[in-house]
């Protein structure tokens, strides 16, 4: 419906979380294409434009545009702000709105809400290499350091691909907040055994799998040795671990440039042994079974996904195809302008 000329489809938070609610494997499916088509090389995504505050150390907003090619043929920008002080306020820390873009005339198709999409995109990811990385494994413990709404949602999505989890150790440096999301969790699976830890390090050998979701801006952890054999880290937030700790480890990326960029802890390991050798392939080779899963010779394996735009046009050209189909949204009709030449 929004094919018309100049209309524009207008899509709210809440209309894109009904609109995936309970469409797990979509998503998944969704993210597996969209690296594959960047394995491919069949994708565009101009450096990402950071804009921060003086006196605010982690408080940014991004702007990601990226173009998809293959089955999606989409293009947009995503525009998120990261403002962690807003939890202490009792507010989401993240907020991002998102415009998709006609490939073959240029045209804006859809505004939406993006934190979802975000979130969603994310969480997906993560749990898509974890299927492949550490495919035949039959994941019963997991671990979540940090109780945000990427770690939440990267629960729900691990438990999609391993519905044998039983375990789940969560910390947080804040009790109240690690308690909430126990709570929630429970809504995922009654049946789950949750744990809430003060250290990271008390969760580091009964995991088999632990993702990291935190709001860190300087590497915090020295040390996982006491590990399980084989064990895999979703390094989401980027900037947890430190330097020795990604060299030694069978490292997974998402891009290799992006990654080595903006002082993540993959570009602090570049920075100090000057290469980027201990980087061992991309999902995306991965899944186009161009690179083995994982090292068999590496007890530790990382994957640190530097969050993609063309991940976000991607699940956002799904929701605009979801919403079309079901008749959910707003249209916005004469959004553009008549012709300048029709105009007075």
């Amino acid at each position: 419906m929004n094919n018309l000329k100049n209309n524009i489809l207008l899509l709210k938070g809440s209309e894109i979380d009904q609109l995936l609610l309970n469409r797990e494997n979509e998503i998944l499916e969704t993210i597996k294409q969209t690296y594959q088509a960047h394995a491919n090389g069949n994708t565009v995504m101009p450096p990402n434009a950071y804009l921060r505050f003086p006196n605010m150390e982690k408080e940014r907003i991004i702007a990601k545009p990226a173009y998809l090619g293959e089955n999606f043929n989409t293009a947009g920008i995503k525009w998120i702000a990261s403002f962690p002080k807003n939890l202490a306020c009792g507010i989401e820390r993240a907020s991002a709105t998102l415009i998709l873009n006609s490939a073959e005339n240029g045209h804006p198709t859809a505004i939406m809400e993006s934190s979802i999409i975000s979130a969603k995109r994310t969480a997906s990811s993560a749990a898509l290499a974890a299927n492949y990385i550490y495919p035949n494994e039959k994941v019963t413990h997991i671990g979540l350091v940090g109780c945000g709404l990427i770690n939440f949602e990267t629960l729900r999505f691990l438990i999609s691909v391993y519905p044998m989890i039983e375990t789940v150790h969560l910390v947080d440096l804040s009790e109240e907040r690690a308690e909430i999301f126990k709570n929630k969790s429970l809504n995922l699976n009654s049946n789950l055994n949750i744990y809430i830890h003060k250290d990271y390090n008390k969760i580091i050998p009964h995991a088999q799998i632990i993702a990291f979701g935190t709001t860190a801006v300087q590497p915090f952890v020295n040390s996982v040795e006491d590990h399980l054999p084989h064990s895999l880290i979703l390094h989401t937030s980027l900037r947890d671990l430190k330097s020795n700790v990604i060299i030694n480890a069978d490292n997974i990326v998402d891009d290799i440039d992006q990654v080595c960029s903006n002082q993540t802890s993959v570009h602090l390991a570049e920075q100090e042994i000057g290469s980027r050798k201990f980087i061992r392939t991309t999902i995306g080779d991965i899944l186009n079974e161009n690179a083995k899963p994982y090292d068999k010779n590496k007890n530790l394996h990382i994957f640190s996904p530097f969050g993609l735009g063309i991940l976000d046009m991607g699940l956002a050209h799904l929701v605009e195809q979801l919403a079309l189909k079901n008749n959910i949204g707003t249209i916005i009709e004469d959004f553009l302008p008549d012709s300048w030449t029709e105009r007075n």
